[in-house]
């Protein structure tokens, strides 16, 4: 009846055969194992053995490129922002109910709470120029 071995179990093998404390024949015999069997799974374990490594190599480089992407996006959000923040500025002084470039910019045009004319921002990026006492 053929054993088999579990892949932890095949890894601790070839380890104690990596140590070189004990011969091959010795493993063989301590386990049941034919001498032959062993020399693959040696052979097989050198050759994945630089793939641990490639592995960490490529979850570093999807890690950067994951990184780069985030800060892309932030650094877009943050232009967003820094356009929405000035043109808020340029226009803010200019508006008589003030609250009107904010209520402009967000899309909510018909709920001014200070009753701005419509006329007065026209769904355009201008300046509302009345004065207060118009409202």
């Amino acid at each position: 009846m053929k054993t088999h071995y579990t892949s932890k179990q095949k890894a601790q093998i070839v380890l104690e055969i990596l140590k070189e404390e004990r011969s091959i024949t010795q493993i063989a015999s301590k386990y049941g194992i034919h001498p032959n069997q062993l020399y693959k799974w040696k052979a097989q374990a050198v050759e994945n053995l630089t793939g641990l490594f490639e592995e960490d190599c490529k979850d570093e480089k999807a890690l950067k490129v994951e990184y780069d992407r985030q800060l892309k996006e932030l650094y877009a959000e943050i232009g967003k922002l820094t356009t929405q923040l000035s043109w808020l500025k340029k226009i803010w002084h200019r508006t008589s109910c003030g609250v009107s470039a904010w209520h402009y910019w967000n899309g909510n045009r018909q709920n001014c709470p200070w009753w701005c004319k419509p006329s007065c921002w026209a769904y355009t990026a201008q300046a509302c120029t009345t004065s207060r006492s118009d409202h």
